[in-house]
């Protein structure tokens, strides 16, 4: 039986500069065995629904209520969760609804940096004072831990002398986020595109 292209769902809570590379990555072609179904926002009016909206991927924000995700995300077919900038910590209900599932990009080497508390300019802050050299950016699955899940890819950015929070935090982003991401939304739909397909057979 020939396989379907896994349908992904984006969560996003910002300004959804990763939920774009992805966007871009799959204009590219660089998603074959998957698809940007449905992308769902935290907040009303965030700039990550207008990327969406422009990409022609339906769009949804839904505030603080996992029952009413679940119900979107299966009513969607979703297959995959990327976590793209989604600053809600998800419950042992909706990870057991998706397991393994959900992938999230953190902005550091995981274990630096990493966990409850960390997420945005606060993790370059960390990394600053800390006085790291090489700082980068973790895919990884999602579990009941914050920011504990197997790990998929890491990439290390140098830090440079005098850089701030703002400008590390770009550098991340442009040489480590926005390309291992993608990359890891191709290998799990590709992985759930024939496991399904076999499930299906």
């Amino acid at each position: 039986m020939k396989k379907g292209r896994t349908r992904i769902a984006v969560l996003v809570s910002g300004g959804g500069t990763n939920l774009q590379a992805l966007i871009d990555a799959s204009r590219r072609g660089e998603i074959p065995d998957g698809e940007l179904c449905l992308v769902i926002a935290s907040r009303p009016g965030i700039p990550a629904l207008e990327r969406a909206r422009a990409a022609g991927i339906p769009a949804l924000t839904i505030v603080r209520d996992e029952e009413e995700m679940i119900r979107s995300l299966k009513g969607a077919g979703i297959s995959l969760i990327v976590l793209a900038g989604f600053l809600t910590i998800l419950s042992e209900r909706f990870l057991s609804c998706f397991r393994d599932r959900i992938i999230n990009v953190h902005p550091s080497l995981i274990p630096s940096f990493c966990g409850r508390g960390f997420y945005g300019l606060r993790v370059h802050e960390a990394a600053l004072k800390r006085g790291v050299k090489l700082t980068g950016a973790t895919v990884h699955l999602v579990n009941e831990i914050p920011d504990g899940g197997r790990i998929l890819f890491q990439r290390a950015v140098e830090v440079l002398e005098g850089d701030s929070p703002t400008s590390l935090q770009r550098r991340v982003m442009e040489e480590a986020e926005w390309k291992l991401l993608p990359i890891a939304v191709q290998l799990m739909s590709r992985e759930i595109s024939e496991r399904e397909s076999e499930e299906r057979e």
